[in-house]
């Protein structure tokens, strides 16, 4: 695990309500939360872990993403793409390998089909159920976004691929974490220099969440989503890492953010 880097960016950010984050608290008070993506520069090619809000919604909010503006409103400067940041960071979009999706909502899926050699890869069921969502899930899936003619996916099963070693070394393992969708999942990253990263994603939006003080404003089952993040926290603690959870406006400034990186 040499010349490793990851960097945590920000594609813009979402206006809500507690309510929407942090389930039957607030309801009614105005919050905003930060919209994070991740970035692993690796010798063997780089990996993008989802992608943040999709460009589109810089310009035109409402035409891209529908009526779900009236309840998740977008914030995403044009320059701030996932494209456009990994440019910045002096990467070639050509050299990212692989495309890592935690699950398939709007907000996660700015980077499917925005790099050319990538593979893409996410869980089997959540691709399945982005196509057929629920009723009350539907507004949460943008199919411009991930229903696109010629990409490379590889698709994981729970039953197979939980912990599933991205690159065969140990740098990126996916970890299985139903509950905010029905195929989510967050990653363990581990580092030369810096201690292991375990990055929740929407498995745990905010440290009330994983601290068991509150449940996610969304859900797709509360059952699973209080047993992954137990799960989580026994893989945190069996590897030593600094939890990085998904939408938390109070814990995301903390961390190094792009240009500055873990290595």
């Amino acid at each position: 695990m040499t010349d490793i880097r990851l960097y945590m960016l920000q594609s813009g950010s979402l206006k809500c309500k507690v309510h929407n984050i942090k389930m039957n608290q607030g309801v009614g008070d105005d919050y905003e939360i930060p919209v994070p993506f991740y970035f692993i520069a690796q010798p063997d090619g780089h990996t993008i872990i989802d992608g943040g809000n999709a460009i589109e919604v810089a310009t035109d909010p409402r035409g891209y993403w529908g009526g779900i503006c009236d309840v998740y409103w977008p914030v995403l400067d044009k320059d701030k793409g996932c494209v456009d940041q990994i440019k910045a960071l002096d990467y070639d979009p050509a050299d990212v390998r692989y495309v890592v999706q935690s699950h398939l909502h709007l907000d996660h899926t700015g980077a499917i089909g925005r790099f050319p050699n990538a593979r893409h890869i996410v869980q089997r069921s959540e691709y399945e159920y982005a196509f057929t969502p629920d009723w009350f899930a539907a507004g949460g899936y943008i199919r411009a976004d991930f229903d696109r003619p010629g990409l490379n996916w590889q698709f994981l099963s729970r039953y197979v691929d939980d912990y599933y070693d991205i690159y065969a070394d140990g740098t990126l393992t996916t970890v299985f974490s139903p509950g905010h969708s029905p195929g989510h999942q967050s990653f363990l990253v581990r580092l030369k220099n810096s201690p292991p990263m375990l990055l929740a994603i929407d498995a745990a939006y905010t440290l009330d969440h994983w601290n068991e003080q509150a449940l996610p404003g969304f859900l797709a089952s509360t059952v699973d989503t209080v047993r992954s993040v137990r799960k989580l926290r026994t893989v945190a603690e069996r590897a030593g890492a600094t939890v990085v959870t998904g939408h938390d406006p109070d814990a995301w400034p903390a961390f190094k953010q792009g240009p500055h990186y873990y290595d």
